[in-house]
């Protein structure tokens, strides 16, 4: 696991308080101060894991600024060695003005990714950045894959809850933006399930664009 890349999207001197969510996560939850803090997804009875950091305030301004249709938006099945270069041209197809603030985006989506490959070792990893203005994904769910790595870059987080009685979670968190989360998936080995579940924000109508990078392990027959 490398942490290349992601020190640059994260200057300690811009960051802010740790976001109040993050003192009361929720049961099943885990809270990591660090990257390597993500590796709690493999503890028993951890469901989910958060690592609490916030862009810097460049950063942030700039990709809360940029114009919808230029922000990177693509589906992919790629190596993990190779997702620094399939975000950089997809950041080049989508029309992503090039600057030092998508140099960071480039270098920390990718440092994601790897840092991801190596907690959940797969020879692909399913990759999406999702563009999102409407209710995509509103209801709570549990994905249908071992775990997935969410980063929402721009907009609302995800938010998650736990459900005890297969009824919507009675609590619902927001996990801040900039902060990755990792969450078991419906194919996780452990038994019994937390009943953690999550969804994206509904924001329809508000004018809000989001920008939310998936990653999924995927192999041949997935």
């Amino acid at each position: 696991m490398t942490t290349d890349g992601l020190a640059s999207l994260t200057d300690g001197a811009e960051l802010g308080p740790v976001p109040r969510v993050l003192r009361d996560a929720g049961a099943g939850m885990a809270v990591a101060d660090t990257p390597e803090g993500l590796s709690a997804i493999h503890r028993p009875g951890c469901a989910a894991v958060i690592w609490q950091r916030q862009p810097t305030r460049s950063f942030q301004t700039w990709i809360d600024d940029l114009d919808p249709a230029c922000l990177p938006n693509a589906r992919l099945i790629v190596r993990p060695a190779d997702v620094r270069n399939a975000v950089f041209q997809t950041c080049e197809a989508s029309g992503t003005p090039e600057c030092h603030e998508r140099e960071k985006l480039v270098d920390d989506a990718a440092a994601l990714a790897d840092i991801f490959s190596g907690l959940m070792p797969a020879p692909y990893l399913r990759l999406r950045f999702d563009v999102v203005t409407t209710n995509a994904c509103r209801k709570f769910h549990i994905d249908a894959v071992t775990a997935r790595l969410v980063c929402t870059y721009r907009g609302t987080g995800t938010q998650y809850g736990i459900s005890t009685d297969g009824a919507e979670p009675r609590r619902v968190f927001t996990v801040p933006t900039g902060a990755p989360i990792l969450l078991r998936g419906a194919l996780w080995p452990e038994r019994p399930e937390s009943g953690l579940q999550h969804r994206s924000p509904p924001i329809e109508g508000t004018g809000e664009t989001r920008l939310v990078l998936v990653l999924d392990p995927w192999s041949c027959g997935t």
